[in-house]
């Protein structure tokens, strides 16, 4: 049996083509305008930065050079002939490198526990004091939107030289950021728990406490971890202002131009992080299915 399809008459057919041309024309000229503003925001951008493109053409080749002078020693032969020579002094840079470690694990540590409990404060669907949740979210945005290095920077100038400004420093910026993705999470929770306990005549305590925590702790872990690999990034350059680790010994070895040492340096710092972000991956892997199952 042969189908038929039913089509409107001409008369009708034409207004909706008409207005389908219309809008298609009108979503390719806001595509048009968004690129054009984009493209002139650049050049504002690079102009008032004084960005010079001539200069950063001329220049480039002094990128890779530097790359490959990093894999010479002092004698010119290439660092692999030499492994010894290349990392003589291991020891002292892994201590340091346990140093970052243990910085970024300090800050995480502290700045997590302090968003843990504001999250619940800041939460929109928990929250009971509108002039408090706002209070909080402000100073929030201010922790984590400084930079880890300002921070750094104050603090040592406060406390002086070593790891203590970079544990300050790493954990205000925590606060701030996992402060944020903690009530994210709060605000996405299952309200009947919560409406249930609250009948019960519970406090706000005990309703966050019973209620609300048992359903994001495996995700704030999981937020925790992922912020911690961050961290140990961020330490390592802690250093360069001062505040312990081995960006110290980075910097230093930078501006003298101990270039296999800067290799070496850099190696240890990657492989570090890489076992870390393995690692900590597994574990927010495993939480993450505990949670699902």
């Amino acid at each position: 049996m042969a189908s038929t399809v039913a089509r409107l008459p001409d008369a009708q057919l034409e207004p909706l083509a008409r207005a389908y041309k219309d809008a298609l024309a009108a979503k390719q000229r806001q595509i048009l305008i968004g690129i054009a503003t984009l493209v002139v925001a650049l050049f504002v951008a690079g102009y008032m930065a004084e960005v010079r493109i001539g200069e950063f053409l001329r220049h480039i080749d002094r990128f890779p050079t530097y790359i490959v002078r990093l894999f010479f020693l002092d004698t010119g032969a290439s660092v692999f002939t030499d492994i010894g020579e290349w990392f003589w002094g291991w020891k002292h840079w892994l201590k340091l490198l346990v140093e970052t470690m243990l910085i970024a694990y300090t800050g995480t540590f502290l700045g997590a526990l302090a968003a843990f409990v504001l999250s619940f404060v800041i939460s929109a669907n928990l929250s009971r004091t509108a002039w408090l949740r706002i209070s909080v979210k402000r100073f929030l945005e201010f922790c984590r939107t400084v930079p880890e290095l300002v921070f750094a920077l104050i603090f040592v100038v406060a406390f002086g030289l070593g790891p203590v400004p970079g544990v300050l420093a790493i954990a205000i910026h925590t606060m701030g950021a996992l402060g944020k993705q903690f009530s994210e999470v709060v605000e996405n929770i299952d309200m009947k728990p919560v409406e249930g306990i609250t009948a019960t005549g519970a406090t706000w305590w005990e309703t966050v406490r019973f209620a609300a925590v048992p359903q994001v702790l495996s995700n704030f872990a999981s937020y925790a971890l992922l912020r911690f690999e961050i961290n140990v990034r961020g330490a390592a350059v802690m250093g360069f202002v001062g505040a312990g680790g081995i960006g110290q010994d980075l910097i230093e070895a930078i501006r003298k131009f101990y270039n296999s040492d800067v290799s070496a340096i850099l190696i240890l710092i990657i492989v570090a992080v890489m076992l870390i972000d393995l690692g900590t991956e597994r574990l927010r892997h495993a939480l993450l299915g505990k949670e699902r199952s």
